[in-house]
């Protein structure tokens, strides 16, 4: 029985919000054994009682299941892990950066980040999308622009990325500055630096929107983002099936943490049904039904719109012509207005879309 033992087994317990293990959270430190006893802190600021609670029985529970004999001592501590807050002046031509999360990876995100930032173009705003997906970046396959690298200029003596542009987008992905089938292998620190080259070392231009499409889960690049930029807000991505709910919920969870305080813009819920084009009245729900209010719900928000699984959704994302302006267009351009639509209202935008 050593100190190693133990945070293995506090591996198996999982932070109430976030949905990681307490240990990788770093919420748990200064453990030591005098004789049959073990002591430990842990922090749990932002828990509500019942939450802590829980946190300091699945603790003790997970400990005695295998060390039965060992008193446990969970020492509660209630600090503030202290974010640095955003320079909201650091972008000033941005009038809203608004992120696309989701708790894994194949839910339609990035399909969804397109999609909506195409809707608000041509609802009349000037959009640009931000591929923050550093290890997949699939912004570039989308849009049309595999291959294709960023100029770069010198302003003020200082080299600052030209955004290439897409159906009259600018926009930046780690998918202009590496090869197609290049593995990203980098660390927390890294992956900061360039989350903040993205957004500071860009020459942006003016621009009502900035569609952020983020990497699934809740790693550095999120908290990276909301401390270099303030964000309008997140819209989180599921599909209608429990196992993505389950996962986007921790995604949720992340931006209402107090020391990350975003506000949640609302839930669109991906795949809802197929509907296949030769008849488009008919829907098979394919993956269940409900997931995207469930998860609307949960975080006391709204669900901004159901995507069907159509056909031409999936070649829009293969062949570089988004849904929103391919065949089947029709289809897909009042799903995206009404998503488009609630985004808007839920920032108390009013558009004629």
């Amino acid at each position: 029985m050593d100190i190693q033992e133990i945070t293995k087994i506090l591996k198996n317990v999982l932070h109430p919000k976030t949905g990681k293990d307490i240990v990788s959270s770093d919420i748990v430190n200064q453990l030591r054994f005098e004789e049959n006893n073990l002591f430990f802190n842990l922090h749990v600021f932002g828990l509500n009682s019942s939450e802590k609670s829980e946190l300091h029985f699945k603790c003790v529970q997970e400990i005695n299941t295998i060390f039965p004999a060992l008193n446990v001592h969970v020492h509660l501590v209630n600090d503030k892990i202290s974010i640095p807050a955003p320079d909201n002046n650091l972008l000033p031509q941005v009038k809203h950066i608004i992120a696309v999360g989701s708790g894994k990876g194949g839910v339609g995100k990035s399909t969804v980040s397109v999609n909506l930032a195409l809707a608000l173009k041509a609802a009349g705003f000037k959009t640009g999308i931000l591929d923050a997906d550093l290890y997949g970046p699939s912004i570039p396959t989308m849009l049309g622009l595999t291959g294709k690298r960023p100029e770069v200029d010198t302003v003020n003596g200082q080299p600052k990325i030209k955004p290439l542009v897409a159906f009259g987008m600018p926009l930046i992905s780690m998918g202009f500055i590496i090869e197609p089938e290049q593995a990203v292998v980098m660390r927390g620190p890294r992956l900061s630096g360039i989350i903040k080259q993205f957004f500071l070392d860009t020459l942006w231009p003016e621009l009502d929107f900035l569609i952020v499409d983020l990497p699934p889960g809740t790693g550095d690049v999120q908290l990276s983002l909301v401390q270099t930029v303030q964000l309008t807000g997140a819209i989180i991505v599921t599909t209608p099936q429990e196992v993505a709910v389950v996962d986007a919920i921790k995604a949720l969870n992340m931006f209402q943490l107090p020391s990350v305080n975003v506000p949640i813009l609302g839930v669109v819920e991906n795949m809802s049904w197929f509907t296949p084009a030769e008849n488009p009245e008919r829907k098979y729900f394919l993956f269940g039904q409900g997931g995207g209010q469930k998860l609307a719900s949960y975080g006391n928000t709204n669900v901004l719109g159901q995507v069907p699984l159509i056909q031409g959704i999936r070649e829009g994302g293969d062949n570089g012509l988004p849904a929103y302006l391919n065949q089947q267009a029709d289809l897909i351009q009042p799903v995206f207005n009404e998503i488009a639509k609630a985004t808007l209202l839920k920032i108390n935008i009013h558009s004629n879309i």
